[in-house]
């Protein structure tokens, strides 16, 4: 286990992070996009594999229900393992969804050539990531993928341990947890 010490003044904002099939399907890939969360000092809350049956993609993106990349979305998100990530730190939402870059890889290659989406993002749909856009969805999309936990919970007894720098990052789990005896 590897001693982690970041020292935040404000409290850490959650955030879900999705890596979609695309990238999940190359270990590499996978190995580099976990490397790139810890290199940007995001604290991994809670980690899942999963694979999604068509039902569950249908629920998660209901809002974009109608529009012309539903069905494609719907589709592509139930065709393989997937990861999803619990993130913390400063304004999590925020410097994830810089870390991902544009959600359209062509964009994303021009204008912002060091993010996630367009260094291994392959198409609009098959771009790599997935971020929570405020502090609302993520609360939402963190109970849809980890309905076991609870944000409020995490808030009052763990947030504080993490926030002053009391926690460790476990290379087995490739979770960070909260040190509570210190």
């Amino acid at each position: 286990m590897i001693l982690t010490r970041v020292r935040c003044a404000r409290v850490l904002q959650l955030t879900l992070a999705i890596i979609k099939p695309d990238a999940v399907a190359h270990p590499l890939i996978l190995e580099a996009l976990h490397q790139k969360i810890l290199e940007n000092s995001f604290i991994i809350v809670r980690r899942k594999d999963l694979i999604w049956r068509r039902s569950d993609s249908e629920r998660f993106y209901a809002e974009h229900k109608g529009r012309f990349f539903y069905q494609r979305l719907v589709e592509f998100m139930s065709s393989g393992p997937m990861r999803a990530y619990i993130l913390a730190r400063e304004d999590a939402i925020t410097h994830w969804r810089e870390l991902m870059g544009p959600t359209k890889v062509y964009r994303a290659r021009y204008t912002s050539p060091r993010t996630i989406r367009a260094q291994y993002g392959l198409t609009d749909t098959r771009n790599t990531t997935h971020g929570s856009d405020s502090p609302e969805s993520a609360e939402r999309e963190i109970a849809f993928f980890f309905p076991e936990f609870s944000v409020q919970h995490w808030l009052e007894m763990e947030e504080p341990c993490f926030r002053a720098g009391h926690a460790e990052y476990d290379e087995q789990r490739q979770i960070h947890t909260a040190l509570k005896h210190i």
